[in-house]
């Protein structure tokens, strides 16, 4: 098996790299480049004379690296995608992708915290150079902000009895593996086990990384970085990113719209939707690699 193949299954390969509808003379943004899947599929449909720039905060991720002088690498947050580019003297670009999924690389890395699968570190940091870690979340959060996060981020079905545990319990034992964390927990947990530590997981991963506020900041400054024509194709994995992405292309924000005194929009959209519903994976592709699941493609166009 090769490492590429070990890495990570690329999902909704072929569908978001035809949403970028690429010219081979074009620039193209690869906002995430995690196991290099799409990047790969990109440099493919690209001239000598294109270029890719790739971003990725995950050193890890570079092992991957095509050896292609078409690519520009950029071990950066995708949150910081406008300034990046510019520094590389692109002011504007043909295409962006981005895909929010968390490689399985990094699901099947022990250390690296991510996976319920096996005992490591609370860490969960997609950005080694990152202080805040999941077991400092974990030991440092107020309750009330526990609740929360495991409610909004995870929709933890006892989010506030669960918070309330770790709190009372934290000061007797430390949060330092998931191993302990699975045993502190063992006696508030409903349902199916792996799935709420899946969601629980999910919510401490949201909040270590600032995963909505980064898509935010990414979502304006891909849009502020599109030449007219250009086109933002981005892989959702779960509901609350989903409705950021459709509701910022639709809309050009994700904020409540602001109405006039007539009840009319005053945000005025940049964007227009390619497909008006989400591509989904097809069963087959489900069944080959069961992450795909809930993966949703959303496809933008901008406005000139």
């Amino acid at each position: 098996m090769s490492e590429q193949q070990f890495y990570h299954t690329t999902v909704l390969l072929k569908e978001a790299v035809d949403g970028l509808d690429v010219k081979p003379d074009g620039v193209y943004v690869d906002a995430t480049f995690g196991g290099g899947g799409h990047s790969r599929e990109i440099l493919k449909r690209l001239g000598e004379n294109g270029k890719l720039i790739a971003f990725d905060h995950d050193a890890d991720a570079w092992r991957n690296k095509p050896d292609d002088e078409r690519l520009i690498p950029v071990t950066e947050n995708f949150r910081y995608i406008n300034k990046f580019l510019r520094l590389h003297g692109y002011a504007a670009v043909d295409g962006v992708l981005a895909d929010l999924g968390v490689s399985s690389y990094q699901f099947d890395t022990a250390e690296r915290g991510f996976s319920i699968r096996f005992d490591g570190p609370l860490d969960m940091r997609m950005d080694k150079r990152m202080e805040n870690t999941a077991a400092n979340v974990l030991m440092t959060y107020k309750e009330a902000e526990l609740h929360k996060l495991f409610e909004q981020y995870g929709e933890v079905r006892n989010s506030k009895q669960l918070a309330k545990h770790i709190v009372t319990n934290r000061t007797k034992a430390t949060l330092n593996s998931i191993d302990s964390l699975k045993a502190m927990i063992a006696p508030v947990m409903k349902g199916n086990p792996n799935r709420y530590l899946a969601q629980l997981f999910q919510a401490l991963r949201i909040e270590v990384n600032d995963e909505m506020g980064a898509l935010k900041d990414f979502l304006v400054q891909a849009e502020k970085s599109l030449k007219p024509g250009g086109r933002l194709s981005v892989i959702t994995f779960h509901s609350l990113e989903d409705r950021i992405v459709k509701q910022f292309m639709k809309k050009g924000t994700w904020e409540d719209e602001v109405v006039d005194v007539f009840g009319r929009s005053e945000t005025k959209p940049t964007m227009r939707l390619v497909n008006t519903k989400a591509i989904e994976p097809t069963e087959e592709e489900v069944k080959n690699n069961s992450r795909a699941r809930s993966a949703r493609l959303r496809i933008a166009e901008k406005l000139g």
